[in-house]
């Protein structure tokens, strides 16, 4: 299976804190890849740099066979990248219709409603998007993504706020996607993880820590006592 994503070295140093030390790391074509581990890993700093929204200290990062490393993000968008906040973005004052539309980059009806439809909110298309609740905001937020029918879309703790009636719609969701999109998610809800990932990266003090199949992740002893709380 082809590369999609690689980096080289990836560091990124806070004044004396190497907040992510030199990550290696490859991402495959048609993968749903789970980013995991503690508060303060690195995790978020580490796909800010792979979407050009944080510049990196060292390293390289490659994108289809290209350096994009000195990319902004707005370019990395336009080459296939779509990358879901943490802390929701979206425009609270305008509609979900309008929200989806500035994320297509274009009015086109049947392309926005199919988008809001994916996550279950075609039906909300003219509400104002400040009126949703947060989980639906969450859902929201990733339509936009899959909007620009990204090759790889980058989640950042995307069911966070979500309820559980609409996690399992969530996953449907990703199942969908995947093949068609890369998927690389950074998930705090580990039933989400092991539900979906077909391959998981334990990130631990800025560097890999583990990496392998949900099984291989669950079984490691290394894992357990940084992140899963069993050793």
């Amino acid at each position: 299976m082809s590369l999609l994503l690689e980096t080289k070295g990836l560091t990124r140093i806070y004044g004396g804190l190497r907040a992510v030390d030199g990550v290696d790391y490859t991402l495959a074509k048609g993968e749903i890849h789970a980013l995991i581990g503690p508060n303060g890993a690195g995790k978020s700093t580490f796909v800010g740099m792979v979407s050009g929204r944080i510049p990196a200290s060292e390293g390289e990062v490659w994108f289809e066979g290209q350096n994009i490393t000195a990319l902004p993000a707005h370019t990395r968008i336009r080459q296939g990248m779509a990358y879901t906040f943490q802390i929701t973005a979206i425009y609270a004052r305008l509609s979900l219709f309008d929200n989806v539309a500035l994320a297509l980059g274009r009015q086109d009806r049947t392309d926005v409603l199919g988008a809001l439809d994916r996550v279950g909110l075609a039906d909300r298309a003219m509400q104002t998007a400040g009126d949703l609740a947060y989980g639906h905001q969450r859902l929201l937020e990733i339509a936009m993504g899959v909007a620009q029918a990204p090759r790889l879309l980058i989640l950042d703790e995307p069911t966070q706020g979500l309820a559980e009636s609409e996690i399992e719609g969530f996953n449907t969701l990703i199942r969908s996607l995947a093949g068609d999109t890369t998927i690389l998610l950074i998930e705090h809800n580990m039933q989400v993880v092991m539900a979906l990932a077909d391959e998981i990266t334990v990130l631990d003090a800025g560097k890999i820590l583990a990496r392998g199949t949900p099984q291989d992740i669950h079984a490691n002893a290394d894992v357990q006592n940084a992140y899963l709380g069993t050793g």
